[in-house]
């Protein structure tokens, strides 16, 4: 685990901020000889360069509070966006931090979105699901591939992440309550744009898992290849724990995920149904909302 200083946060809405780390500048010095001589052309690098891939997480570690995964926002080689929802002690905590202050953070872990520069994308994210999408979008187009549709859905529009940032492609804004786009679901989107043509598809999709698991129905229902972000809790990022496994497979998904095929997904007996929690128990996923039984109060 390394550690790494906060050079920048932003808010993007009152639950979400990202946060952007950079590691410790070294200079590597190429010294000619005799021992008088200058130090020429001094070669300034970054330590614990990510070279982190679109969908892939790292674990973040706080002294006294414990680690926890977090998909990476963003990479350019000299600093990393990590975009977060405040949601219990860790992420507490890193909303009260300040730039300057630094983390530890090892990774980055799992498998990651495939970046092809020759097929059509589209894209589903829903909520802070927008982030590893918004990273892939990105490294599409310094790809020479701007042939992407990104579909977005969010409860309102307040809580829309990254519209900004995706001025380069196609766009499509659903709000359940229809306060900007269209109302409804990110996933409405997807029958019509599939059936335009005849293109080669890529369907990429991270956001909650009922709406994963639909977009999983709807690539079956074309057969249309997909890779879904699936998200389960995770102790240790290197498939040692098995705290991530899933059923029936029982692979990690922190080594063999979080980004699945679809031909993977199909096989997860548990998807859009349930997921354990840290001691084990099945949580059952609710229709309505889409989030975990017990823990919808807390939302």
């Amino acid at each position: 685990m390394n550690s790494y200083k906060i050079v920048k946060i932003i808010t993007e809405n009152p639950q979400v901020k990202t946060f952007y780390y950079q590691a410790k500048r070294e200079e590597n010095k190429q010294v000619c000889f005799p021992e008088r001589a200058q130090i020429k052309n001094p070669v300034v690098h970054f330590a614990h360069n990510l070279k982190s891939r679109p969908g892939q997480f790292v674990m973040l570690w706080l002294p006294g509070i414990g680690q926890k995964p977090f998909s990476i926002s963003s990479d350019d080689g000299q600093t990393f966006g990590l975009t977060i929802f405040k949601r219990g002690a860790l992420t507490n905590k890193l909303f009260e931090m300040k730039i300057g202050d630094r983390v530890g953070i090892a990774g980055p872990y799992g498998t990651s979105f495939s970046i092809k520069p020759d097929i059509h994308y589209i894209m589903i994210a829903g909520g802070y699901g927008a982030a590893p999408l918004s990273f892939l979008a990105e490294e599409l187009i310094k790809k020479g591939n701007n042939n992407i549709d990104f579909c977005i859905g969010a409860r309102n529009k307040d809580c829309l992440l990254f519209t900004r940032r995706l001025n380069n492609i196609r766009l499509h804004i659903a709000t359940d309550d229809g306060s900007v786009g269209q109302k409804g679901l990110a996933t409405d989107f997807l029958p019509a744009i599939i059936n335009a043509d005849a293109r080669p598809k890529l369907i990429v999709t991270c956001g909650p898992e009922l709406m994963e698991k639909k977009v999983l129905d709807i690539c079956n229902q074309y057969n249309v290849d997909a890779e879904i972000s699936i998200e389960r809790y995770m102790k240790c990022g290197v498939g040692i724990c098995g705290q991530c496994a899933v059923d029936n497979l029982g692979i990690c998904l922190c080594t063999n995920g979080p980004v699945v095929t679809r031909e993977v997904a199909n096989k997860i007996k548990e998807f859009g149904i349930y997921h354990r929690e840290k001691s084990g128990k099945k949580v059952y996923f609710s229709i309505s909302t889409g989030a975990p039984l017990d823990t919808i109060t807390s939302i």
